[in-house]
């Protein structure tokens, strides 16, 4: 209805349909009002008794430090992949237990599962031939030096010819080489048994794996009996779950508004009316061509493990605030094409007033028209006020 301002009234009961004959009540005082000025916001009087207004909630229009320039966005919670680590089995051979199942956590170094393997006996072998070969590599060095330090002093005094000082040389530097490459081999057979977690000297036929990170096991894909040949399939994934990545979907025309390093805000539907800050570690390069939208990475610390890969939630970023009448969410209601507030002019009167929203925090929203800070609004229970359409 235009170009005339109109009143709801509502008595303290319902009122039946009219029977034929029915006598009809006559109005009290306290249910009557004048009605709207011409032209003016809709007004809707209750009388002082009507049980409707022990069902709303007054508040009042308060200003509020809301962005002007704000980015919410659809995210959802990750595994830092920096933080994750997949085992694999060193060698080939029979696992012999599994010390651990999906879901405990772990140490880095822990031993999460015993592996029978030839490979054990070989490597011990392998490293204990080459010291023998460094020993003997020493000892041929020493008896090659001796012997070029005799042939260059009978050289000196005319007893030996050219050739044999040549000789000797020669013989010094291959001794001086084969030092060299016995070193070397005893080295890489060393490191093969610290990738092994052998010790040197202790005879042992199993291989022991140890976690390569603290965190809990995600996956576990092994058990005792098998056989495994293949050393490129993972046997158990291991998460660092104490900090976590939070991906979001910014739509293009608002990533102008997120910079490296800088904190957004996150939301999430586990845990409602808490915000937890993330600090922004990469932006993607590319536009999903999709959605019109680009990925941003969020670092999360989560020390006490609440915060679960596949989460949903939101994100909140802004730069720039302003002082804004603001009401609560459940303040505005839709009505006729546009977004209504009931303001509340006295005892058991209230103005259907049309606002203009504005920006949105958490559960607030600002009103760029309509309404004035200190104003008293219906928070809660307006619809109950509100004619059907």
């Amino acid at each position: 209805m235009t170009g005339r301002g109109w009143i709801v009234l509502l008595a303290a009961g319902s009122l039946g349909p009219c029977q034929p004959g029915a006598r009809q009540r006559e109005p009290t005082a306290a249910s009557t009002s004048q009605p709207a000025q011409p032209g003016g916001p809709p007004q809707i009087v209750l009388p002082p008794d009507s049980p409707m207004l022990q069902s709303v909630r007054i508040g009042e229009v308060t200003a509020r430090e809301l962005a002007t320039d704000e980015v919410v966005a659809p995210a959802q919670i990750e595994i830092d992949p920096s933080r994750l680590s997949h085992v694999l089995l060193p060698v080939t051979g029979r696992v012999r237990e599994v010390d651990v199942r999906v879901g405990d956590r772990v140490r880095a170094g822990q031993v999460l599962l015993e592996l029978d393997s030839p490979e054990a006996d070989a490597a011990i072998a392998h490293f204990e031939q080459a010291e023998a070969d460094v020993l003997a590599a020493r000892a041929g060095l020493i008896k090659a030096t001796a012997d070029r330090e005799r042939v260059h002093g009978l050289f000196e005094h005319d007893a030996v010819a050219r050739k044999e000082v040549d000789n000797v040389d020669a013989a010094h530097a291959e001794a001086r080489a084969q030092v060299t490459r016995a070193t070397a081999d005893r080295k890489q057979a060393r490191r093969r048994l610290e990738l092994l977690g052998l010790v040197v000297g202790e005879q042992r036929d199993t291989i022991s794996v140890k976690a390569p990170i603290s965190g809990a096991v995600l996956e576990l894909h092994v058990a005792p009996g098998e056989f495994h040949s293949d050393t490129a399939q993972p046997l158990m994934t291991i998460a660092d779950l104490s900090a976590v990545l939070v991906t979001a979907d910014v739509p293009e025309n608002l990533v102008r508004l997120v910079a490296l390093d800088e904190v957004m805000q996150i939301e999430l539907a586990a845990y409602p009316g808490e915000t937890f800050s993330a600090r922004v570690v990469r932006i993607a390069d590319t536009v999903e061509p999709k959605t019109r939208t680009i990925k941003v990475q969020a670092a999360l610390p989560n020390p006490d493990g609440r915060l679960r890969p596949e989460m949903f939630g939101r994100v909140r970023h802004s730069r720039a605030t302003t002082a804004t009448p603001a009401v609560p969410q459940s303040a505005v209601l839709h009505r006729g094409g546009g977004d209504v507030v009931l303001v509340e002019l006295g005892p058991g009167r209230f103005e259907v007033r049309p606002v203009k929203i504005g920006s949105r925090s958490g559960e607030w929203l600002g009103l760029v028209e309509g309404v004035k800070v200190g104003e008293k609004v219906v928070t809660d229970g307006g619809l109950l006020l509100l004619p059907s359409e």
